[in-house]
């Protein structure tokens, strides 16, 4: 049953529950929510409404004698509501830290770096801040090194210090002075140049008239294609927040376990696999909040996610936070949110050097 099913009345009785639960930590019984929640309508009968969502799969009692717990579909019922009744907020505290660094600086990278300490400060949790893709680095230099038989290394260098590295099998021996001469082409003919952009040329160039190269070009090109296909874009990201994470696991009410916490910070620590993660859950522009048993990553079922993407419509990044269950939804969306409009703000307003990728 979905949450949209629920009368208008177990709704309010839902999101005013969970809102209590987030504060407190504590179950809620039908008493509080009489106190709190001006629904003009008896203990038992409130009892009966809470019964009736326990049933839903919307609540759960840890012990028969204690109040109730939103489950995850209970947080998600209230996410739902929040983001129906939401307007844009610009946490002015916020916005003012990222526009003061912005003028520190000429390099994006330096300001997404403090993104995640904002978002870890406001929302109390794990913050991070996923950089552009790094198509737009700077293809530097390439250098190719003969190995046994037939073989060769390929090494690509992209400014900023990215260095990418194939070995390819051409097939044929190629004596090291007609290779030195191959990469002095490419780099005369190509270096400064984006590496999207010496892709498309050197795949543009090889679909030319054959007659219009000698051997030489022909194969240095042909050496270059693969070696860019391996070339693929890379994001720097910007991570912070793991003591808020170890401060939520050390409270019983987070229900955060320390073996979860750890395999949430061992994937943090390989960046590449909070970029795979990303990458699944981020289906277009805007927030996506993804929930507790809603992750398809079972390590990450005792967390939530609230991220969104920014960008000036040619570079897209990802902001966020990864925090427990019980967060403070509506705080976390907003600063999330802000964040992401406000970079993006700044990509549109500024010229920016791009983002120097850090291994």
């Amino acid at each position: 049953m979905g949450s949209s099913e629920l009368s208008e009345r177990s709704r309010r009785i839902l999101v005013t529950l969970v809102r209590e639960y987030v504060e407190t930590g504590e179950p809620i019984a039908s008493h509080v929510l009489v106190e709190r929640g001006a629904f003009g309508l008896s203990s038992a009968t409130l009892r009966n409404e809470l019964a009736r969502l326990e049933e839903q799969g919307y609540l759960y009692q840890p012990h028969t004698s204690a109040g109730r717990v939103p489950t995850d579909a209970g947080y998600r019922c209230y996410v739902d509501v929040l983001l129906e009744s939401r307007r844009p907020a610009q946490p002015r505290a916020v916005e003012a830290q990222l526009r003061a660094r912005a003028g520190e600086t000429a390099l994006l990278e330096d300001v997404l770096a403090e993104v995640p300490h904002v978002l870890a400060l406001a929302a109390h949790s794990f913050g991070f801040a996923v950089a552009p893709a790094g198509e737009a680095e700077a293809f530097q230099q390439i250098d190719f090194v003969p190995l046994a038989g037939s073989k060769v290394l390929v090494v690509v260098v992209a400014q900023g210090g990215r260095v990418t590295h194939k070995v390819i099998d051409t097939g044929e021996p190629i004596d090291l002075v007609d290779l030195r001469q191959a990469a002095n082409y490419l780099n005369a003919e190509f270096a400064g140049l984006a590496l999207a952009d010496v892709r498309i040329r050197v795949l543009e160039r090889l679909a030319e008239e054959r007659s219009l190269y000698d051997a030489l070009l022909a194969r240095a090109l042909r050496l270059a294609r693969s070696a860019l296909e391996s070339v693929g874009p890379e994001h720097a990201i910007f991570v912070e927040g793991t003591a808020s994470l170890l401060e939520a696991a050390a409270a019983p009410s987070s229900g955060v376990s320390l073996p979860t916490l750890r395999a949430l910070v061992r994937m943090v620590e390989e960046k590449h696999r909070l970029v795979r993660l990303l990458t699944e859950y981020i289906e277009g522009p805007g927030l996506t909040i993804v929930i507790g048993a809603e992750h398809s990553f079972p390590d990450l079922r005792e967390f939530s996610l609230i991220a969104s993407t920014y960008g000036d419509g040619q570079r897209t990044g990802t902001v966020g936070i990864i925090g427990p269950t019980r967060m403070h939804y509506r705080r976390a969306i907003s600063v999330v949110d802000c964040v992401a409009r406000t970079v993006s703000h700044l990509i549109s307003e500024g010229t920016w050097k791009e983002t120097a990728i850090r291994s």
